[in-house]
């Protein structure tokens, strides 16, 4: 029996630990989940017992993921899986040393987020067929996600009882479902309103579901569907620029700071923990301001 398969339970349990106390999403446990599995492998094809490794074993693996060609962030990713399981094994006495505890973290380049500008913004926001269900759907997310800055798994797994129009904010679950209040402002409020009042209850037809935005069945839509959702919106609006799941967050923080908001205002927008996750929304719009320095000013 391979090594996984024989501490199934223990990392069952881990897994479930990832849940009830840091409150890890199922993308987290299932990639957590996926790097302890091919460590696993690693220790069975080297008679390496999971529970009796050491440093030199965790070295030696990640040495073989760069050898292999991996990247620094997925070798990051597959340390910090490690760092947990044997942390976990360590609070239960499974283990009485930590073999990773040692073992430094990979530097990861910090490249500037990617950003639109707030004419591809509008573009993008323009191009669903609002007078269609689904449309009108759409347009309301994509107003919401760029209002307030939203994570993609915050907004789809949002529930009716998150959003007060009457007060104009939103109650938002971030990571480890530490909660915060942001304001959605007049225009996403607008498409608010319209799509409750119009495409939700024919999205929902007979069913019922406290989804905000209902997939198939009433279930909340799920963050694949959305982001190809996204990607069929911004062809049709002609946006040809490089987009990821956190392009719209991105230029919600950038367009903030280059109209003058203040750094920890947005921290808080943004539920970042730590204001130097933040900081890095200051060199985008240092960028962008050079740049039209660069294109405008008779001397630039």
């Amino acid at each position: 029996m391979k090594q996984y398969d024989r501490q199934l339970p223990l990392v069952t349990s881990w897994l479930d630990m990832l849940w009830a106390e840091r409150g890890a999403s199922e993308h987290t446990r299932a990639a957590y989940g996926r790097d302890l599995k091919a460590f696993a492998g690693y220790c069975d094809e080297r008679g390496r017992d999971l529970l009796a490794v050491g440093r030199e074993d965790v070295l030696g693996y990640l040495s073989g993921k760069q050898a292999a060609g991996q990247s620094a962030r997925s070798s990051a990713r597959a340390l910090a899986a490690l760092r947990s399981f044997y942390r976990f094994c360590l609070r239960q006495r499974l283990i009485e040393r930590d073999p990773v505890a040692l073992v430094d973290n990979p530097k990861l380049p910090k490249p500037l987020p990617k950003s639109l500008s707030e004419q591809d913004v509008e573009q993008l926001l323009a191009a669903p067929d609002t007078e269609a269900p689904i449309g009108l759907r759409d347009r309301a997310m994509l107003e919401l996600l760029y209002a307030c800055g939203l994570r993609v798994s915050e907004l789809v797994g949002l529930r009716v009882s998150q959003i007060s129009l009457r007060q104009g904010v939103v109650r938002v679950f971030g990571k480890g479902r530490k909660e915060r209040l942001v304001p959605m402002g007049q225009a996403a409020e607008q498409w608010l309103q319209r799509y409750f009042a119009e495409a939700r209850p024919q999205l929902l037809a007979l069913g019922e579901s406290d989804a905000c935005f209902p997939g198939r069945g009433g279930e909340p839509m799920t963050r694949q569907t959305f982001w190809y959702r996204i990607k069929h919106w911004a062809a049709v609006a002609g946006i040809d620029k490089p987009l990821s799941p956190h392009t719209l967050r991105h230029a919600f923080a950038t367009h903030l700071l280059n109209h003058g908001a203040d750094l920890r205002v947005v921290q808080l927008l943004l539920g970042h923990t730590d204001l130097s996750t933040t900081q890095i929304y200051t060199q985008v719009a240092r960028a962008r301001l050079q740049a039209l320095h660069g294109a405008h000013h008779p001397r630039g």
